[in-house]
């Protein structure tokens, strides 16, 4: 739909955004060792998998057998505790694109929400989201043996989180990956909500988990409400425009 550039939207309680430069310095770290030749059956094993999660409890540790939905390349996972997984998986990426645009997003909101709760609790927020979006994408596909990896839960959180904060601010976008428009977080943002409501109400097709994108939204939603800091408004109450 649109590639986020940049926001009009200065930091107002912290200097810079530790956190949010960390957690993409970790995420590109992983897909570099994923690059230099990590097997898929490694990989699956950071993954979440849902048939995996609840085959016996989410404490425990089995290794099932895990299918990848672009290749159906079926792979052995090794045995990791399934709750390491609710973390780990958000840091593997499918292919550069994946990482990419997952970052990006990451970068362009980031930055604001972690303002708004504070390094630390940004950090908490955001494996918040993360853990939300993996368990709701099981439970919605319970006996799926595909794994999941990406950011895009936790990442959904955020943009949940952003737009619940500044909906009225200007971001600059392109608009159908080429043509550069600056337009209201609200109109943006929320279409790209509306867009994954959408989705999951549709027959599933491809390896997109949606249901992980819901569950993140959600979580940020309620998050950003408890989290943020005394005396940070919703919704951009008091906000001066030209």
């Amino acid at each position: 739909m649109f590639v986020p550039l940049r926001d009009d939207n200065t930091l107002s309680s912290i200097h810079f955004q530790y956190m949010t430069v960390l957690l993409i310095a970790l995420n590109v770290a992983v897909f570099a060792a994923e690059a230099t030749g990590m097997s898929d059956a490694m990989i699956a094993s950071f993954a979440v998998v849902p048939k995996e999660l609840f085959a016996v409890n989410i404490f425990g540790a089995g290794a099932v057998p895990v299918e990848f939905p672009d290749t159906g390349v079926v792979v052995q996972s090794v045995a990791v505790p399934e709750r390491l997984t609710l973390l780990s998986y958000m840091f593997f990426h499918g292919d550069i694109l994946h990482l990419g645009g997952n970052m990006l997003f990451l970068w362009v909101f980031g930055d604001n929400v972690e303002d708004a709760v504070g390094h630390l609790k940004f950090l908490f927020f955001y494996l918040a989201c993360g853990v939300v979006a993996a368990i709701v994408h099981s439970l919605m596909s319970a006996n799926s043996p595909a794994p999941l990896i990406g950011a895009s839960g936790a990442v959904a959180g955020v943009i949940a989180a952003y737009l619940m904060l500044h909906p009225r601010v200007k971001i600059w976008v392109l608009v159908l990956k080429v043509i550069p428009m600056q337009i209201s977080a609200l109109f943006a943002l929320g279409a790209w909500i509306v867009w994954q409501i959408v989705m999951v109400v549709m027959p599933q097709v491809g390896p997109v988990a949606w249901w992980a994108h819901i569950g993140g939204l959600l979580a940020g939603a309620v998050l950003i409400i408890l989290l943020r800091r005394p005396g940070i408004k919703l919704f951009d109450q008091g906000l001066k425009t030209a």
